[in-house]
């Protein structure tokens, strides 16, 4: 079996997935790995964004760690054809039915946020994203022609009571290990797939009398996520509503460059990724953030491997590269931070290398030797 499956994808994918290689190197190289095809480059090379191989490789790993998918090489493509098809393929195929996103504000960052200090300094949320049902997935959907003449697009909105239960239980659970609030996410008052999920919430609650859960209407909770997203904890919705919360508390870190994500099921098996999408713009130019790569490796050494010692030693070293003043362009502010070193704008490529430079201090000091 592979311990990790290193999936690079299109646009900056194979970029931050090359620094992602060679920081495990350094971390862990008794660990066995491999290479498979997603998305655009699968479509190139296969003629299929999620080749049969791709999954055979994935069914047969702990871990499997995402670059990106997408880019305008393929907009034009049929739907069957389109990048983003491996990516949901790889998720319903595998049964990856929770998507966990932590937001954390590093202190130093806190001027990179479009949000105001006192805002979001100390900000640390997680949004837990139910991934394989809803809208996304539901069936019938299509473009149909009406006896008009005119085209009619339409998807279906479906949640079963036991998918609902099911990430329930993954939110729960996640809120108990943090500070026991819980606010569930739904547009109750128009939709009534999300009426059946608030109902099955209130009653997964009595299961968890140390949880307080609330819950808020959809626009209601992205208005109170910029205006005061400290008083949330753990924030747990369906899969498209779950997918724009997400991408706002990324502004909120100052970069989804800085946002992981683990997309996990039941035994463990997860695939990590990174928020931010493939970025086609900077694709090559050795601009793009590596360090939410680098994190969803250190979430997958910590919930897939069984490895939390080697997460720790990651993120320490990804915190020490930041309390440095090293920042790629995406989270250079205007002004240094006070009390810390000037900053210092860098590549992929040496934010990369100054992560396993910090990694190596911290192997020394802790084993040392290397």
């Amino acid at each position: 079996m592979t311990d990790i499956l290193w999936l690079a994808g299109d646009g900056i994918g194979p970029e931050i997935i090359d620094q992602a290689k060679e920081v495990v190197d350094v971390l862990a190289p008794e660990l066995r790995q491999a290479d498979a095809l997603i998305g655009g480059q699968a479509i190139d090379e296969m003629g299929t964004p999620f080749p049969d191989a791709t999954l055979q490789a994935a069914q047969s790993a702990k871990m499997i760690v995402l670059g990106a998918v997408g880019g305008p090489k393929w907009d034009q493509n049929p739907p069957e054809l389109r990048p983003e098809k491996g990516l949901l393929q790889l998720r319903k195929s595998l049964g990856l039915f929770a998507n966990i996103r932590p937001a954390t504000l590093y202190p130093e960052l806190a001027e990179a946020s479009s949000l105001k200090t006192e805002v979001v300094a100390g900000l640390d949320i997680v949004i837990v994203r139910e991934l394989t049902g809803g809208i996304y997935f539901g069936e019938p959907r299509g473009v149909s022609v009406l006896d008009s003449g005119e085209r009619e697009g339409f998807n279906t909105y479906r949640y079963s009571e036991t998918e609902i239960r099911r990430i329930a239980k993954v939110a729960f659970e996640m809120a108990q290990q943090r500070s026991q609030k819980l606010c569930s996410v739904d547009k109750a008052n128009v939709l009534e797939v999300t009426r059946l999920w608030r109902e099955i919430f209130d009653d997964v609650a009595q299961q968890y009398p140390d949880v307080s859960l609330s819950h808020l209407y959809v626009d209601n909770a992205a208005m109170q996520l910029i205006r005061d997203p400290k008083q949330f904890d753990v924030i747990v919705t369906g899969n498209m509503f779950g997918d724009i919360l997400s991408d706002a508390a990324a502004e909120l870190t100052g970069s989804i460059g800085m946002l992981p994500s683990a997309s996990l099921r039941e035994d463990g098996l997860g695939v990590y990724e990174p928020c931010h999408g493939s970025a086609p713009d900077i694709a090559g130019l050795n601009k793009a953030n590596p360090l939410a790569t680098l994190l969803s490796v250190a979430m997958g050494f910590r919930s897939s491997l069984g490895k939390p010692e080697k997460a720790d030693l990651l993120e320490a070293a990804i915190q020490a590269v930041i309390k440095n003043g090293l920042r790629t362009p995406d989270i250079m502010s205007d002004a240094s931070d006070a009390g810390h070193p000037a900053l210092s704008c860098v590549s992929t490529e040496e934010m990369g290398q100054a992560v396993i430079v910090e990694l190596q201090k911290l192997q020394v000091k802790n084993t040392g030797s290397l």
